[in-house]
């Protein structure tokens, strides 16, 4: 997932963190050049789709403009849920 609009500097990725931890996922998230914030993440559809909720509404400091995604199945490749950057 790629986010945009007001989301660095605002505890976007640390929320983005335990959101995910919580649902039990595995993946990353990182802050991008460009100002926006990136995700990926793997686990069952239902907390995906938790998760997505979740990056749409952001923390309170936050205002998410727009979020493209790409859905895709494939073998696990991540461990635990981190942020990279």
């Amino acid at each position: 997932m790629m986010i945009r609009g007001h989301v660095q500097g605002v505890g976007f990725r640390y929320y983005v963190l335990r959101r995910a931890r919580d649902l039990g996922l595995t993946g990353w998230v990182r802050n991008r050049a460009d100002g926006g914030v990136e995700v990926t993440a793997e686990g069952d559809a239902p907390a995906l789709a938790s998760l997505r909720e979740a990056v749409a509404r952001g923390p309170s400091p936050s205002l998410v403009d727009g979020i493209e995604e790409q859905w895709g199945e494939g073998p696990p490749r991540f461990r635990a849920f981190e942020i990279t950057g």
